[in-house]
């Protein structure tokens, strides 16, 4: 990691033609961070994550974005095709493509780079397993694998999570602390709440950023009925509890 990783929107506006899913938004963020997008189903928290990869242009407002090498994303779904065989092994492999194409030739240090992100996320036994046999939680964690072998300063991280076994969703969790702690930017998207508080900065998003800070400033009862209106209800305890659907149209 030869530069510390920089995230910069300023006053980013993205329309999907008549429909405004970010207004103004700016922030900045830098390395040894992990960040959680929180927000209800449509609050643009997806849009900010294809803004920061690059793959949506802002209708106004600038995105810069300092990663060596380029950002590294795991989508919710992972655009993986059934109709194509592919083994675990060569899906991970997939990560040492970027910057080199597909036609570039695997060298040592990018066998290291596969063979660690296996070891990291426990799908070594896997390797020579078709990826479509693989359970929810494990293709995930293959996934991930595939954007730590790219060894990027940045990673992106859509829902990463849902739906998963407990294994799965602590063995994630953990690597996003490990990679903030060894100076990379980690930037998430998630419905869950106690997956936010362990990251240490949370943006609360409403189209616009309704709260920006640590996981106790931002997760008040307060600011996420801002942001969920009345999907969000208060337990006894004083703990806001999020009644949404958890779809995915951001």
């Amino acid at each position: 990691m030869n530069r510390v990783p920089t995230l910069r929107l300023s006053d980013v506006t993205v329309a999907y033609g008549r429909h405004l899913a970010l207004r103004e938004v700016t922030f900045v963020a830098r390395g040894s961070e992990s960040v959680a997008l929180v927000g209800a189903n449509g609050s643009g928290k997806t849009t900010m994550l294809k803004v920061i990869a690059g793959l949506v242009k802002p209708t106004a407002g600038q995105a810069e974005l300092v990663a060596d090498p380029p950002p590294a994303f795991v989508t919710q779904h992972g655009h993986h095709r059934p109709w194509m065989p592919l083994t675990v092994g060569e899906i991970i492999e997939m990560g040492r493509f970027v910057g080199k194409g597909l036609v570039g030739r695997m060298e040592a240090v990018d066998r290291a780079a596969i063979a660690e992100a296996m070891d990291r996320t426990e799908v070594a036994g896997l390797v020579k397993r078709q990826f479509g046999d693989l359970s929810g939680g494990q293709q995930q964690r293959v996934l991930v694998a595939r954007a730590l072998a790219q060894r990027s300063s940045v990673l992106l991280l859509d829902e990463p999570i849902t739906g998963l076994d407990l294994a799965s969703q602590e063995r994630i969790l953990d690597i996003v602390d490990e990679e903030a702690a060894r100076g990379a930017l980690v930037v998430l998207s998630t419905h869950h709440l106690d997956e936010a508080r362990r990251c240490s900065r949370v943006v609360l998003l409403d189209g616009q950023v309704v709260a920006d800070g640590t996981p106790g400033e931002v997760l008040t009862a307060e600011h996420l009925r801002q942001a969920y209106g009345g999907r969000v209800i208060t337990a006894e305890s004083g703990t806001a509890i999020i009644l949404d659907d958890h779809g995915h149209t951001d």
